[in-house]
């Protein structure tokens, strides 16, 4: 199923089921999908969903070849879902505005999209690929997971535990490694709690122009950093990244002109977040984070979990009021069981281990799945038309994607 901003196809949706706008106010089934989707994946304003035969499908946006299409392949055909021949044996996918990637049952990473900033990790000054391609760089080592892109930075997770990063790495945001200049989002004098999205969305596309000449690293590398310890998972925002270690240590690196980065200490490399709970899964939005913990009862009965949140919350996607750049729990899913978390541009989902859904933040284009536009501060459970079970939901920037068992 979908919903959301559905403009750029990303829904799956044909337009006499959107009808005027192209949005989906409520989960809607996408029909053009064989029966046995395993998992889905968002990327800013496309879809990919993995088949349990190994298959990958794609539609939405296609400008930057994102979809892994030919080519020639017409316009009018991006809004459908389609295979992208060529690829099996897929195990998952993960994607960002211009790029994509799936990863094969044997741990090898293929990428394809159109990306200035290093993003393919093909090689010095590679910056298309039209169709699924090899990192070959990576044969070497079991890629289980690749992270929701940021703009420019990618990050690898290996079975052992070793992070590998490439693409754009100013800020911190691959770790210290060749780190040349800070960015010019991070500035306090040019991004405000205050400032709406539209003028929030312009003082980034004006930065990002103004970032073209910064560092790059073509190829995936070690992040020396972390040499030694065991990540456990990794989630990248626009232009920060969390790093979660085996331990429940949460790690920040990047931009932090949002607070996203949940410390207080600045230094532009991957440093603890200040948060006093025990991380278990961690996601990132545009510009904020959020994390699922394990937090001690008050009475002394067992953990509970919740959802914790911090950076960007001018739309209400961090589901509470206080301090932004600290790491707060969303109080109204405090024990709740929550299985997982997402972040969109401006607002956030969460499956619980009931198989119920909540979401919170922006309403615009009906991205909450709620059947209006009407923004929601505290979480709000999502209600299907029939008796489903949310195994999987993922968002991009302004749609949402949900794999249910029905």
């Amino acid at each position: 199923m979908s919903f959301g901003d559905g403009s750029h196809g990303a829904l799956g949706l044909p337009t006499s089921i959107t009808g005027i706008g192209s949005s989906a106010y409520e989960p809607t089934p996408i029909l053009n999908l064989p029966p046995d989707v395993s998992s889905v994946a968002a990327g800013h304003y496309h879809s990919l969903a993995v088949t349990s035969e190994g298959h990958l499908w794609s539609w939405g946006r296609n400008v930057e070849h994102q979809l892994g299409r030919a080519v020639d392949s017409p316009r009018e055909t991006w809004v459908e879902p389609q295979r992208i021949s060529g690829l099996s044996g897929v195990r998952s996918a993960s994607a960002s505005g211009v790029v994509s990637a799936a990863i094969g049952v044997d741990g090898s990473l293929w990428i394809w999209g159109e990306s200035k900033r290093g993003q393919l990790g093909l090689g010095n000054g590679i910056t298309e690929a039209v169709l699924p391609s090899r990192i070959k760089v990576l044969d070497n080592e079991e890629i289980i997971k690749v992270v929701s892109f940021g703009w420019g930075h990618a990050l690898a997770l290996t079975k052992e535990g070793k992070l590998f990063g490439w693409g754009y790495s100013a800020d911190g945001r691959l770790g210290k490694r060749r780190i040349a200049g800070v960015s010019q989002l991070d500035s306090k004098a040019n991004l405000s709690s205050s400032l709406n999205l539209e003028d929030a969305e312009k003082v980034v596309l004006e930065a990002i122009d103004k970032e073209n000449d910064m560092p790059i690293i073509w190829e995936p590398c070690l992040i020396d950093e972390l040499n030694g310890v065991e990540v456990a998972d990794v989630s990248c925002g626009l232009d920060h990244t969390l790093v979660l270690l085996s331990d429940g240590t949460l790690l920040s690196g990047g931009s932090n002109a949002y607070g996203q980065l949940g410390r207080s200490t600045q230094d532009i490399e991957f440093l603890p977040v200040d948060i006093t709970v025990y991380p278990v899964s961690i996601a990132s939005g545009l510009g904020h984070s959020l994390a699922i913990c394990r937090i001690p009862s008050a009475d002394g009965g067992g953990d509970i979990s919740g959802i914790y949140s911090w950076g960007w919350g001018q739309n209400s996607q961090l589901g509470r009021v206080g301090p932004t750049t600290i790491p707060l729990p969303v109080d109204g899913l405090l024990g709740e069981n929550p299985f997982s978390v997402s972040g969109g541009r401006v607002h956030s989902i969460a499956v619980m281990t009931s198989g119920e859904l909540f979401s919170w933040g922006c309403g615009r284009n009906g991205r909450l799945g709620l059947g209006s536009s009407a923004d929601e501060l505290e979480p709000m459970l999502v209600e299907f038309s029939e008796d489903v079970n949310v195994l999987q939901a993922v968002s991009g920037f302004d749609h949402t994607l949900i794999l249910t068992s029905s």
